[in-house]
């Protein structure tokens, strides 16, 4: 197999047999026909190879060449899977990357988001040893609490409507991202920091907006006893307040968000840049990224949050941010803004590594399908242009 013109013609000099820039199939075929071929006797071979030989491979490469580009254009999608994944829109890929990450990553980590917003808000309206273990802030007693009051299906109670907020939530806040990357992006594809941590910024905020009452729906069915499903939760929201109940903390929602979005996404992006070209595509690189990424954005933005939690539940001494966060400080102290952080941490961590190392994977395998598929297109305008 030959690159060039110059290296084909050495070694057709020595009777050898030469394919210059044919597809991988060719090549494959024309191995066939090699190995066939030197079943001869050596001296038979040799004598064949002086003088034959490139007159007849030639023949063959030829010949399976149009055999090739010849056939049907879904006949030879169906030998190249990767072609497949390039006819698939971006968007419509990166959804389903992120809907598929967030999905399991939530799931998985369902009975630690259920502990973590317990002791956030100190049991909520729980009763019992639910409620004492998650005063007392420990995470441990209050997953065995849960466990022994409610049984073990209750770690995942809410998490259908966790679901059907986190599969919108990632294809808005991601594919957005990419957007907004690639708006203010300069000629060359580049991003200053204040540019990334903007795009980020965005991106949280859109997501946020747009999936915002499927949170506070989740966020009601997992501290109050009194609902089974998310049809009662949304009546009992509407009786409440109306539609205003399902944004209630929306804005500290926001001013948490968009901050802690815009310093994950930018420092994802800067520390993978640090690691080696030829690591930056495996998925051990973006789960460490991701991981490391989202310990930083918790460790700023924590407070914030905790403070939403409060609103949401109308639990805290004011309803707006700053005295809320006045108000759990005077009764709990600094501490009580970071209740149930090492639950949150232990959970938020590996599902923000996974979903963000998928993400990665998923635009680099359309990166290639898209090539793969481009291909193809070559090779069926080629077809039609030799008929």
């Amino acid at each position: 197999y030959c690159s060039t013109s110059s290296e084909a013609n050495h070694h057709q000099a020595w009777g050898e047999v030469v394919v210059v820039e044919a597809d991988t199939s060719v090549v494959r075929r024309l191995e066939k026909a090699m190995a066939s071929h030197a079943v001869l006797p050596a001296h038979v071979r040799r004598k064949k190879a002086k003088h034959d030989a490139p007159r007849r491979f030639a023949r063959i490469a030829r010949a399976v060449e149009d055999e090739e580009t010849a056939k049907p254009m879904w006949t030879r999608l169906l030998g190249r899977p990767s072609a497949f994944l390039g006819m698939v829109p971006r968007p419509i890929m990166l959804f389903t990357a992120g809907a598929v990450a967030g999905g399991v990553g939530k799931t998985l980590t369902a009975p630690l988001e259920r502990a973590k917003i317990l002791l956030q808000v100190r049991g909520g309206l729980q009763q019992g040893a639910v409620a004492a273990a998650a005063q007392q802030g420990s995470l441990l007693k209050s997953l065995n609490s849960i466990a022994r009051t409610e049984g073990i299906l209750a770690f995942w109670k809410g998490n259908t409507a966790q679901l059907a907020r986190i599969i919108p939530y990632s294809a808005a806040q991601l594919c957005s991202n990419e957007v907004f990357k690639g708006i203010m992006a300069d000629e060359d594809g580049n991003l200053t920091l204040p540019k990334r941590l903007m795009c980020g910024a965005l991106a949280g905020a859109f997501a946020t907006v747009t999936t915002y009452p499927l949170d506070t729906i989740r966020m009601r069915m997992a501290v109050d006893p009194t609902v089974r499903s998310m049809g009662q939760t949304v009546a009992v929201l509407l009786k409440e307040g109306g539609v205003k109940s399902f944004y209630r903390g929306v804005v500290p929602t926001l001013a948490g968000i968009a901050p802690y979005m815009a310093i994950e996404l930018a420092t994802y992006d800067l520390v993978k840049q640090k690691f080696p070209q030829e690591h930056r595509t495996k998925p051990h690189t973006g789960f460490l990224c991701g991981n490391i990424a989202a310990l930083c954005a918790s460790l700023c933005c924590y407070p914030l949050d905790t403070v939403r939690r409060r609103i949401q539940l109308q639990m805290a001494a004011g309803t707006t941010v700053s005295s809320a966060m006045r108000g759990i400080v005077q009764e709990e102290g600094v501490q009580g803004l970071y209740r149930g952080f090492v639950a949150n941490a232990v959970k938020n961590l590996p599902n923000k590594g996974i979903r963000l190392s998928i993400f990665d994977a998923a635009k680099a395998a359309h990166a290639a399908g898209k090539i793969a598929y481009e291909e193809e297109l070559q090779l069926a305008a080629e077809s039609e242009a030799r008929k």
